[in-house]
């Protein structure tokens, strides 16, 4: 169907936000609200994509750094939709075919959607395609008007619309597929000679209505698809919406989501069949979980790779960390960057790891803190061991090779190594190595003072 390119308007500064971020950065389902049409022209076949900044524009550019098929163009003054067009005209020079105008604030636009109607503006031959939605009320919203035929002939904003126009349910959605030829011709004829003193886009249509072009309205099936985000309210729905449609995807794939209204998973996260989601769980970033898993309730996982049937029980917390098959962890475990879980590893209530690396069947089943440490398989941490990674300085890794036997209440002063097969008896503080097959004791002697409390 010829050359597409993609137009994303992104210059305004979304004051109805009344926030320090820029609107379109702000997150929905674990990214910024700009990277959802991004994402959908390019699955629509934009093969050039111009994203159109103002506000805080670094920020944008700096979120796309290294995408080869983005080019920036820069609007200094908003003064309209149609002067952020004209804005794009050198980046988008010698281009030749479609030209996809999209919204860096409406995130829920389907690529299927955007496809449909890209092959209904190629089969009507039409200069310029609307895409539009039936609304119950239309208020605040561009109305469509037709001639009998069903051709668009101009769209009318709001305030400036008569009565009659202001009963019309079909809306603009502020998304177009047009000729480039003409876009570019049109766009340098627009006039700010409305209420707001703009250049509207939207005016577009009536030229080329003018010049017996064809124009031409696409109707989404699913008005949700449009939606704009201009305040938190509407981030809110839109981001309910979002989550609808993660959970309801992971669910006809084999998961089980005991209560999809009160999950909340990442667009992207990756969820083996048979795994079961419990209520109040957050899963985010680049999670990937396998299948036959069991996720308790009020877990938050992020950007974590964690193997088959592995148990996270209630209320822990993991950040950037690596579980291989069958671990177990919590209730109210932390694991946080760099932890590793081999097979088979116990990881108990009120433990934290921290650039940890815990061998096969291994366990720390209470009260301890693992941070800088390298733990052999079948070795057993007793309640309240604490490694003494840091010197006031420098952090100090600590060794733990296989077999080994750590007590209750024991420091582990790094840095320092544990030799295979060694027992390290409740109560210690070790400062120095300990050889295999070893028992290391380090108490201070306990002296018992016979009637000493009577003399008190």
């Amino acid at each position: 169907m010829g050359a597409i390119a993609a137009l994303i308007l992104a210059a305004g500064k979304g004051t109805r936000m009344k926030s320090d971020l820029l609107k379109v950065m702000h997150p929905l389902g674990g990214h910024p609200m700009i990277e959802y049409p991004v994402a959908a022209a390019r699955e629509a076949g934009a093969s050039r994509i111009v994203i159109v900044t103002g506000h805080q524009s670094d920020s944008v550019r700096s979120y796309f750094c290294g995408s080869k098929d983005i080019a920036f163009a820069h609007q200094a003054e908003q003064l309209g939709t149609g002067h952020a067009v004209a804005s794009a005209r050198q980046s988008l020079a010698g281009f030749s075919g479609r030209i996809l105008i999209l919204c860096g604030d409406v995130p829920l636009l389907k690529p299927q959607t955007l496809q449909k109607a890209i092959a209904c503006h190629a089969g009507s031959s039409a200069a310029v395609t609307v895409l539009t939605a039936q609304q119950d009320n239309p208020y605040g919203y561009g109305r469509i008007v037709k001639d009998a035929g069903g051709n668009i002939l101009r769209i009318v904003e709001e305030k400036e619309a008569n009565d009659a126009e202001r009963k019309i349910r079909e809306i603009n959605s502020g998304i177009y597929c047009v000729e480039s030829e003409f876009l570019f011709d049109a766009i340098s004829r627009l006039s700010n000679n409305n209420v707001q003193g703009e250049y509207y886009l939207t005016d577009i249509v009536q030229l080329a209505a003018e010049e017996g072009l064809p124009c031409v309205a696409f109707s989404v099936v699913d008005p949700n698809e449009l939606m704009g985000v201009n305040d938190r309210i509407q981030l809110a729905a839109a981001a309910a919406l979002l989550r609808k449609e993660v959970n309801e995807a992971l669910m006809s794939d084999g998961v089980t989501i005991i209560d999809p209204c009160n999950t909340y998973i990442d667009k992207g996260v990756k969820i083996g069949r048979d795994t079961t989601i419990h209520p109040n769980v957050h899963i985010n970033g680049m999670t990937e979980i396998g299948a036959n898993c069991t996720v308790e309730s009020s877990v938050s996982i992020k950007d974590c790779r964690i193997g088959k049937g592995v148990i996270i029980r209630t209320g822990s917390v993991l950040a950037n960390a690596l579980l291989h098959d069958a671990v177990a962890v919590g209730p109210m475990a932390h694991l946080r960057p760099g932890t590793e879980l081999m097979k088979d590893v116990r990881i108990g209530n009120f433990v934290e790891t921290k650039k940890a690396q815990i061998g096969e069947g291994s366990k720390a089943s209470h009260l301890t803190y693992l941070g800088d440490v390298t733990i052999g398989k079948g070795v057993n941490i007793g309640c309240g061991t604490i490694t003494c990674n840091y010197d006031g300085i420098n952090k100090h890794r600590t060794i733990i090779e296989d077999n080994v036997f750590v007590g209750s209440d024991v420091q582990l002063i790094a840095p320092v190594t544990i030799g295979r097969n060694a027992l390290i008896a409740a109560g210690s503080t070790v400062t120095k190595d300990v050889p295999p097959d070893s028992l290391a004791i380090a108490r201070t002697p306990q002296v018992n003072k016979e009637g000493w409390k009577l003399k008190k």
